[in-house]
């Protein structure tokens, strides 16, 4: 397909010199690239197709990058980077040294703002615009967040903030009734009342100020005042907060959104535009299934998403569901959380099946964790399932209210280690480093499937908080028992003997570990917990080994590697310690085999490591004995 108006756009500056008249069709060009760009590397696509018309409206109407543009989550910003210089790198989208699938401020200087986890873009224009004020400069800060992202605390204080500071900032509401699951709560449905005409009343001046040179729109703001449906909704939440509300408007409208946006723009004060756009816009495929199409793989536009030609192998997460369900029938004290994560998290069985011990809390993970502690105090048996990277948020409520009161809360950390193509933001690197100095917790890294699954079973039998961390993706494929049974708590064991160094492995790199240990002869433990750690088996092992390696998928810094030593300094055990993990830096974006692969964490890098270090101690394959 050609884009005869599309290629002569390398910047937002080209943008702006096109026609009004021009740009419906470049707006019809953009959506059938992002569909041509994201259907040959994978990505976010429903999101992208939605905000097409927005992206050209806010790009034509603002100088940016002089004019700060600050998107939530961003995942929604192909339209963004294409219009913005990046057009000819989409097919390097979300690989290894190409465009990242979020904004970041070293890929361009239209990303004023690296954004990934929801909710914070009125903070930081917010931040900006004083900035800008300080400063004494004429520029304009607006926040794009959608309807699932204005659910979190963090959204709520930035606006409570910003109603009351003296500054020009634009807050964009991209209403599309579709967050990853589908979007929960007392503001949603909200919303959704707006949105249905049950709120009726007259236009405010400075409603009818923004849209009278759009004579359609200012037409129905004055029906507003004959009691017709809500156009321009004056006393609303947001005008509560202190701002100027405009909207709903049609987000695909572009003879509705540049006028209205033009207005705006002289403004003073904090304003809201409320716009309604659709996911999967334009896609029909994506329209109808905007879940599916969040962010699907390689495909062919021209016949959609197909399923696998042979089952693939069970996930982590799907092993995770699975056992929720299970043991959710065994006992009825168990009930499930997630904020706003139930597909990615592996929820969506466990929500029909038990639909009342379900709870989605929306995009509020503070609010996740204390909820939790607040089931727990109760007798119930809470089982928060969440991200790595999104428990972070919840940190202090994590400390404070649960471990604190050592209630018995089980975290399903999904996520954990190295995530691919979502980049340094989603990569559970840390959750071992920031979980383990808190008293209480315990911390269960599974080798595999069926390990992960018991010791889930051995989690939920606690009387105190403990994590179970996972890898997104398929193990290696080691069959799962029907069965409850739970593994003892803090005990590793040893899976292959050999001699001179003893490799102790935490999770999944067990598995990498033993193939390199075929090659140097060395002992495999695998250690299971990070937290307690089977101290009686890691001093046995030090005391008949030389050398000791530990491997881990998470921040070296603090990590289980880091507990090992502690530990031997305490028993007053003097023995070189290899600590192998991720290095202390942020991992872009790639295959999660070649980052693991660049972090020396594959069976190769293993061998070549310990090598290196202990050459002394290594040599040919030796004969081993393997431990059942």
């Amino acid at each position: 397909m050609s884009y005869p108006l599309l290629q002569t756009i390398d910047d937002p500056h080209a943008l702006r010199r096109l026609s009004r008249a021009e740009l419906r069709p470049l707006a019809d060009e953009l959506r059938a690239y992002v569909l041509d760009s994201v259907s040959r590397t994978g990505g976010h696509l429903s999101s992208n197709l939605g905000t097409v018309e927005l992206t050209v409206a806010l790009h034509y109407v603002f100088n940016t990058p002089y004019d700060r543009l600050v998107w939530d989550v961003g995942h929604q910003t192909y339209p963004h980077k294409i219009l913005t210089g990046r057009r000819e790198r989409m097919h390097t989208l979300r690989q290894l040294g190409g465009l990242s699938g979020f904004p970041q401020r070293a890929e361009s200087e239209y990303d004023t703002f690296g954004t990934a986890h929801s909710s914070t873009s009125i903070s930081a224009a917010l931040g900006m615009a004083l900035a800008a004020k300080h400063k004494g400069e004429q520029r304009h800060a607006v926040a794009v967040i959608g309807d699932g992202a204005m659910t979190a605390g963090m959204a709520f204080e930035a606006l409570n903030n910003a109603g009351v500071a003296d500054c020009n900032l634009l807050v964009v509401l991209n209403d599309n009734d579709m967050s990853i699951s589908p979007p929960v709560g007392a503001l949603n449905r909200y919303l959704a009342q707006l949105m249905s005409g049950q709120f009726y009343a007259a236009a405010k001046n400075v409603g009818k100020q923004v849209l009278k040179p759009v004579p359609p729109l200012f037409e129905l703001a004055k029906r507003i005042e004959q009691q017709a449906k809500g156009m321009v909704v004056p006393a609303t939440l947001f005008e509560k907060f202190g701002f100027n509300y405009i909207g709903p408007i049609d987000g695909h409208d572009l003879d509705s959104l540049i006028p209205t946006l033009e207005n705006l723009k002289h403004l003073k004060g904090p304003q809201f535009l409320h716009v309604v756009t659709k996911k999967g816009q334009g896609y029909k495929l994506a329209e109808a299934d905007p879940v599916a199409y969040h962010g699907p793989g390689k495909f062919d536009p021209a016949v959609g998403l197909r399923p696998p030609a042979a089952p693939p192998r069970p996930t982590f997460t799907q092993v995770f569901g699975d056992w929720l369900c299970d043991m959710a029938a065994k006992d009825e004290r168990l009930v499930g959380i997630t904020p706003a994560m139930r597909e990615g998290s592996g929820m969506v069985e466990f929500e029909r099946r038990f639909p009342g011990r379900y709870f989605d809390v929306g995009i509020a993970e503070q609010h996740a964790v204390t909820f939790a502690a607040g089931l727990a105090c109760e007798g119930l048996k809470p089982v928060v399932a969440i991200y790595s990277t999104f428990l972070q948020r919840g940190y202090d409520q994590l400390i404070h209210d649960v471990a604190l009161q050592n209630l018995p809360v089980v975290f399903a950390l999904d996520r954990a280690g190295l995530v691919g193509a979502d980049g340094a933001t989603h990569a559970g690197a840390y959750d071992i480093a920031y979980l383990r100095c808190i008293p209480n917790m315990g911390i269960a890294c599974p080798a595999d499937e069926p390990e992960c699954r018991q010791l889930l079973s051995t989690a939920f039998g606690r009387d105190h908080p403990v994590a179970v961390r996972y890898p997104r993706g398929a193990g290696v494929g080691a069959p799962v028992q029907p069965g409850l049974d739970a593994l003892p708590y803090g005990r590793g064991e040893i899976r292959r003997k050999g001699r001179g160094v003893a490799i102790l492995a935490f999770g999944t790199l067990l598995h990498p570990a033993l193939q390199a240990a075929e090659k140097l002869g060395a002992t495999v433990v695998n250690m299971r917990w990070a937290k307690p750690l089977d101290e009686a088996l890691l001093h046995e092992v030090a005391h008949q080994h030389e050398a000791l390696v530990t491997l881990e998928e998470g921040a070296i810094m603090g990590g289980a590697g880091s507990a090992v030593l502690e530990s031997l300094q305490a028993a007053g055990i003097n023995r070189p310690v290899l600590q192998l993990g991720l290095r202390d830096e942020f991992i872009e974006h790639g295959d999660p085999a070649r980052l693991l692969s660049l972090q020396g964490l594959d069976a190769a890098g293993i061998e070549a490591s310990v090598r290196a270090r202990f050459a002394e101690l290594t040599g040919a394959a030796r004969p081993a004995l393997k431990v059942v």
